[in-house]
């Protein structure tokens, strides 16, 4: 086991193996994100993007369902029962076959665990001949959606003992797990039984690196051949190297404020629009992030199609009108520009994380900005678990992070669990806190049936609206995925979706 927050730059040189000829080198895959287990629940992202383990459903490159370890699906006419067609002549990693009864075992406890399938009405998950069968106790039309995302792998019979817990990660990608040491490293090896084409090279590992200048060193100096997640300061000094190509990508994912509407400073949506209407986004997106056209007025970019509502992030800030709206909330400034009321400065505590390099950077540009209006924010960076520990606990007041509204094929599964369809119940821990809207509730409840595309249209522009005037979270910025690659590798590319590094795909450089 290897300390996640005291291992050193040379230790991490000692876990990367020696140069090898290119027949049996390792291709060293380094990222922020640590293995917290072999459950999906809880790193199936990490086993996915490193191409271990599979799902039912994946995707295209318009980000639409597609087929996976299922080939096709269709629905029963009163949409309760749905049907996932597998795929002929998968093998899993221990040499069994892939069929129905194990491909439902292995959801079946995707389903009983914390995950996506939480928020699909399921009562059952079965097998008939070839075919996985789940049945609801009310019609969900984003079930498919939800089959992609990683913490509904499908794993072998074998890989689970007595009570359902992972104690072999046995899946069916193209690269079989060799070793594992939770929670910063793992090797995998090419499967030659791949169902479909074989990788071309032989060995992999990855490495969890959470300093984002370590990363950036590991690249540099080409103890890493793919690194993921660089700071704006790195990817300007790693540009000027010959010997690696920068890739960024947009991706479907916000970096957003999560507020505590509930705290009596913020329960009233004027005071959310106004410090959102504070917030200088060209600024940070320009001066911080490096991506002028990463400013976010809203919550969802243009790829998400109707979701999108075409805001223009140059028109979303006007601090006098910030000002206009506590001043009718009776906030008053003092002597020293900070607004008080009734005695008490408007101070606020915002919890953020630095695995994601960016955020403490915009943590403090928002803290210099909220000072002008009268508003003393503090600024915590700690881990990422502080967010949903304090949305738990009640002590969160704002949380900085960065969402992604692209986990599935479809926002609704993520909208789902960070908004809900309970109007007493709308918060999730990376969405609302404290805030409910019985129009937001219906309207989900509405999209979780009707697969009318009209009637979807509609309703995620309402939904989309709703959540920018009631800012139950603030949108700063859309996120660019960043990888650092040696140019020894051919056919690299990034996965806008984040559910693949596509290692499967590269070659080493003749």
């Amino acid at each position: 086991m290897f300390a996640p927050r005291s291992i050193g730059f040379g230790l991490l040189l000692g876990l990367l193996p020696l140069t090898a000829s290119a027949d049996d080198r390792s291709l060293d895959v380094v990222a922020p994100w640590e293995i917290t287990g072999l459950d999906p629940s809880t790193s199936g992202y990490v086993f996915a993007r490193m191409g271990i383990a599979e799902t039912l459903v994946d995707t295209d490159e318009d980000g639409q369902p597609s087929a996976g370890l299922a080939t096709a699906w269709q629905v029963d006419d009163d949409g309760l029962t749905w049907h996932f067609t597998l795929r002929d002549d998968v093998t899993f990693h221990d040499g069994s076959p892939l069929d129905a009864a194990g491909a439902a075992e292995s959801l079946d406890h995707a389903w009983r665990k914390p995950g996506m399938l939480d928020s699909a009405p399921i009562v059952a998950i079965e097998a008939e001949d070839n075919e996985v069968v789940i049945r609801l106790d009310e019609a969900f039309a984003p079930l498919p959606a939800l089959l992609a995302h990683s913490t509904t792998l499908i794993l072998a019979p074998s890989a689970y003992d007595d009570d359902g817990a992972v104690q072999e990660l046995i899946a069916t990608g193209p690269y079989r797990l060799a070793s594992v040491a939770p929670p910063q490293r793992l090797t995998a090896e090419r499967f030659d039984d791949y169902w479909g084409e074989a990788a071309a090279i032989g060995q992999t590992s990855y490495l969890a690196v959470g300093r984002g200048e370590t990363r950036a060193l590991m690249a540099e100096s080409r103890d890493a051949d793919i690194v993921f997640t660089l700071d704006p300061a790195s990817r300007a000094r790693l540009s000027r190297n010959d010997r690696l190509s920068l890739h960024a990508e947009p991706l479907p994912r916000t970096i957003v404020l999560k507020v505590n509407a509930g705290h009596p400073f913020l329960d009233d949506q004027r005071a959310r629009q106004a410090l959102s209407l504070a917030v200088d986004r060209n600024g940070i997106a320009s001066g911080l992030l490096r991506h002028p056209e990463s400013a976010a007025a809203e919550l969802f970019p243009d790829a998400l199609g109707p979701w999108h509502l075409g805001l223009d992030a140059s028109e979303a800030q006007d601090l006098e009108r910030a000002r206009e709206l506590l001043a009718e909330l009776d906030w008053e400034a003092n002597g020293d520009g900070i607004l008080e009321r009734d005695g008490e400065p408007f101070r606020l505590t915002l919890r953020t994380f630095s695995d994601r390099p960016e955020l403490p950077l915009v943590a403090t540009a928002l803290q210099d900005q909220w000072r002008e209006l009268g508003v003393e924010l503090e600024v915590a960076v700690g881990n990422a678990s502080g967010i949903p520990s304090g949305h738990q606990d009640g002590s969160l007041e704002l949380g900085l992070a960065a969402r992604n509204y692209g986990l599935v094929p479809d926002p609704l599964g993520t909208l789902l669990d960070d908004f809900g369809s309970d109007p007493d119940n709308m918060g999730g821990d990376w969405g609302a806190m404290g805030w409910s809207d019985a129009d937001v509730a219906g309207w989900l409840a509405t999209l979780r049936h009707d697969t009318d595309p009209e009637v979807r249209s509609e309703l995620a522009g309402r939904i989309a609206t709703r959540l920018n005037e009631s800012m139950p979270v603030i949108p700063v910025a859309w996120y660019q995925q960043t990888a650092a690659v040696g140019t020894h590798l051919e056919g690299f590319s990034i996965d806008p979706l984040e559910r693949s590094y596509r290692l499967e795909e590269l070659r080493w450089a003749e």
